[in-house]
């Protein structure tokens, strides 16, 4: 009879002529998915390092180029005060600038708008009027102009032809009340212009305000997140249910009053109305929103870099001069960084694109096998 382990088919190890049972098969352990080289993902992260940060180091190189070489009147804490002093009314209308290229408005009416708000203030405190009635009517009149430039442009027309139009507009506006003239003798102003606080002037603080105003608006709020999306794409923005057109004429209004704050902090600064528009304005902001690698397609921009891009251009100026040279070498070298600047911007641009389809690419390619 068989022995109840034979009749189950089964084998006691360790018994005459018995077999050790087959080890099974391991099952084939499927292929980790590829992970992104070391190498790569380091040289990404340099270079929209380099993107976004490279305002910064560009301005702290340059503070230590003319500290070197306009020693000993450059490094100074007073001559740190004056450069930011004569930034900060460009960092003003550059504020503008920025904002309404980040929702894809960008506005060229600026100069005139200044002037505009100006001379409507220096007729009103010439005929002694209050001061805050000529600043606050300044100030409504220039974002009126912006809500004007956002609703014609939301018919069609090219905002870049809008904008000039109303620049010729807002000109032609402050030459009729300045009489062709200007307002000289605008002292009571001296609180927002040559008036000092704690030893810094005054229109550093209201640039100060300004962006920090405005980094909380554009990174903290909803509708300022809403503004940022609307530039960067407008259909997806409608579709998803929000009114990007409401958005684009509010950065039409928000471009246009720090254009009339930025002419009457230059009015209380030299002390006088002045109708004329100077195309600086325009040219200066625009310079920093570039060096600050605002995207002129929108949708992508800091306003901190835009206020280091104006104390760039200011530093430059600031010492070229101290070294005795002429200004028309400021301007020159300020053109030259600007195209490296936008060169710069599109190089990282593709150079990241290119990595991280490369990376995709070959996840996908990893995956499938």
């Amino acid at each position: 009879m068989a022995s109840p382990t034979e009749a189950d088919g089964a084998v006691t190890p360790g018994t005459p002529g018995a077999t050790a049972p087959a080890a099974p098969t391991p099952s084939p352990k499927p292929a980790p998915a590829a992970a992104v080289p070391h190498k790569d993902s380091a040289s990404v992260r340099g270079m929209i390092f380099l993107r976004d940060r490279g305002i910064f180091v560009l301005w702290a190189l340059l503070i230590v180029v003319f500290a070197l070489w306009a020693n000993p009147y450059f490094a100074t804490l007073n001559n740190g005060i004056l450069i930011a002093n004569a930034a900060a009314i460009s960092a003003i209308f550059a504020a503008g600038v920025a904002v309404g290229i980040i929702c894809g408005a960008l506005d060229l009416s600026i100069p005139g708008v200044a002037a505009m708000a100006s001379c409507v203030a220096g007729w009103m405190l010439v005929h002694d009027l209050p001061i805050w009635l000529a600043l606050t009517t300044g100030i409504i009149l220039a974002a009126l102009v912006g809500l004007a430039n956002g609703l014609i442009s939301l018919r069609g027309f090219n905002p870049i032809i809008v904008t000039i139009a109303t620049l010729s507009i807002t000109s032609a506006i402050a030459a009729i009340v300045a009489g062709g003239y200007t307002f000289p003798g605008l002292s009571m102003l001296d609180f927002m212009g040559t008036q000092r606080y704690l030893g810094v002037p005054a229109p550093v603080y209201i640039a100060a305000g300004v962006f920090t105003v405005g980094t909380v608006f554009l990174t903290k709020t909803r509708d300022g997140i809403r503004l940022m999306a609307v530039g960067g794409n407008p259909e997806a923005v409608r579709r998803s249910g929000i009114h990007s057109d409401r958005y684009r004429v509010f950065a039409f209004i928000i471009s246009s009053t720090c254009a009339g704050l930025g002419g009457l902090v230059t009015t209380a600064v030299v002390t006088e109305a002045n109708p004329s528009a100077s195309p600086a304005l325009i040219f200066t902001a625009l310079t920093a929103v570039a060096l600050a690698g605002v995207s002129l397609q929108g949708g992508r921009g800091s306003l901190p870099r835009v206020l280091v891009g104006a104390l760039v251009l200011a530093t430059i100026s600031n010492g070229l001069t101290i070294k005795g040279i002429q200004p028309y070498w400021a301007t020159g070298v300020t053109g030259v960084l600007l195209i490296g600047s936008l060169t710069l911007e599109r190089w990282v641009t593709l150079s990241v694109s290119k990595r991280l389809m490369a990376t995709a690419q070959a996840s996908v390619h990893t995956g499938t096998r």
